[in-house]
């Protein structure tokens, strides 16, 4: 199973031979593709060949492009991922809509729970708050207990005076693991063969991965985490590596402790499963510890 998160920061040719991906800078490194499971370009001055785009795709390893201001833009996503695709793509669309809608709104339960044992963790009082919105929350969120649970728990976390539009280290360190994250998502639906496009909440026009972000809710507490810890601290490239390591991080699933990207993988299928399935017997959220 592939396990490492390669990222790439200063010039380099990226090529394929026998299997392994070739980095050329002062020296030359070969790494095994069995042994990655995301590649980050993270420099405009890196080169890559098509024939090692071709393999990364077929190995299904998620590739991030990202900007001269060296954020996320855009992710390298096969257009067929796996031998029924267009079996899963016809299912997916015929989703019962209710059903949908009422795993989507316990997906966002766990989130805002996750969220209250976040603040709890860290000794904030406001945690009781975010437990009375989880237990407010009604069928498909529709007094919006998770837009006022959120605003409770960011201003808890870094300031009544803090917002998610501001242009600070904070969000720009939020925007960045939340990326991170999300492109893993994305890869995982579509390697069963869904279509990140097509999501239950999320239905933005604009957005190509409705899906994955209402898939990955509960999720971003992990990214929360990291933010916090490093309030104060300039988002370098130091600090974007401790983000991209979350990926490696070691977290309890079902009562078992896994690599977050494995944790990911599973839980994807187990919730594609049960909405397929109309069944909640098998299904199991992600709980912060």
């Amino acid at each position: 199973m592939s396990w490492r998160t390669v990222v790439v920061q200063s010039r380099a040719k990226l090529s394929y031979k026998n299997g392994c991906m070739i980095i050329r800078t002062d020296d030359v490194r070969l790494i095994h593709l069995s042994e990655i499971n995301t590649l980050i370009v993270d420099s405009m001055q890196v080169s890559i060949n098509s024939f090692l785009l071709c393999e990364l795709i077929k190995k299904k390893i998620k590739v991030v492009f990202c900007d001269e201001k060296r954020n996320p833009i855009s992710e390298l996503i096969g257009y067929y991922g796996c031998h029924n695709s267009s079996k899963k793509l016809m299912q997916q669309i015929k989703w019962d809509i209710n059903y949908s809608r009422l795993i989507w709104t316990k997906i966002i339960k766990q989130k805002i729970l996750n969220q209250a044992l976040m603040l709890k963790k860290y000794g904030f009082c406001t945690e009781e708050k975010l437990v009375t919105y989880a237990d407010e929350l009604e069928y498909f969120d529709n007094t919006n207990r998770e837009g006022h649970a959120a605003k409770v728990y960011f201003n808890s976390l870094f300031g009544k005076g803090f917002s998610r539009d501001d242009v600070n280290d904070i969000n720009a360190a939020l925007n960045y693991g939340y990326s991170i994250l999300l492109s893993n998502f994305n890869r995982e639906l579509v390697a069963i063969g869904y279509s990140t496009e097509l999501g239950i909440k999320h239905t933005n026009e604009y957005n190509s991965f409705n899906l994955s972000c209402d898939f990955m809710e509960p999720f971003r507490v992990i990214v929360d985490e990291i933010v916090y810890n490093n309030i104060g601290i300039p988002f370098d490239n130091e600090y974007k590596l401790k983000l991209v390591n979350l990926l490696n991080k070691r977290v309890d699933y079902g009562g078992k402790e896994f690599y977050l990207t494995n944790v990911i993988q599973k839980y994807v299928r187990k919730v594609t499963e049960t909405i397929e399935k109309l069944t909640m017997a098998e299904l199991v959220l992600y709980e912060f510890k």
